[in-house]
């Protein structure tokens, strides 16, 4: 395939952009990508690695631009209180500096982990089919129990009684599925 900004050199990178429903690709040599630059997050060197792909990711996360209220605002610089490693340390990097980056950085990678997993913020993982029902159950009660926390701090108690009757349903119906054997 031939480089379609140049067309003289073979393409070598490839992109694939899905924006509302649409999906576009661009083929390019190394050297037509070097001189997209900003556009191709390969403004930080000759090479495309993992880290590069992810500074550009939370680069263009708009979740990270804050709304100056005041004319000449003082950014709080967030950094992990065990590495001493800065965000914005982490987003030209692209990696963390010890396991407490996580915890100290989490506000801010929600909307990245979210953006990357359609909307999802949890990884719940596969599920043994032969105690997917168990499993399932739990986790739909662990669900209905944090609802049901929410709607009792709203004083939502009619909604409350709801959940409870059907939490309780369900723990009675995993009790069963455990004496049976699964």
């Amino acid at each position: 395939m031939i480089c379609q900004e140049c067309n003289q050199r073979p393409a070598t990178l490839h992109f694939t952009n899905f924006s509302n429903g649409e999906k576009t690709e661009m083929h390019l040599c190394e050297r037509c990508a070097q001189e997209k630059g900003e556009m191709f997050m390969m403004n930080q060197g000759p090479g495309f690695s993992i880290n590069n792909l992810l500074a550009g990711l939370l680069n263009m996360e708009p979740a990270f631009k804050t709304k100056a209220k005041e004319p000449f605002p003082q950014e709080k610089v967030i950094q992990c209180d065990n590495c001493s490693l800065t965000f914005p340390q982490f987003v030209k990097i692209g990696r963390f500096g010890c396991a407490h980056c996580y915890d100290a950085f989490r506000e801010q990678l929600s909307p990245v982990i979210r953006r990357l997993h359609s909307g999802n913020s949890t990884h719940n993982g596969k599920v043994p089919q032969r105690i997917g029902g168990s499993i399932q159950l739990q986790r739909n009660i662990a669900s209905l129990k944090n609802t049901l926390s929410e709607h009792i701090a709203r004083e939502e108690f009619e909604k409350a009684v709801e959940l409870r009757d059907q939490i309780r349903s369900l723990e009675k119906e995993l009790a069963e599925k455990r004496r049976g054997g699964e």
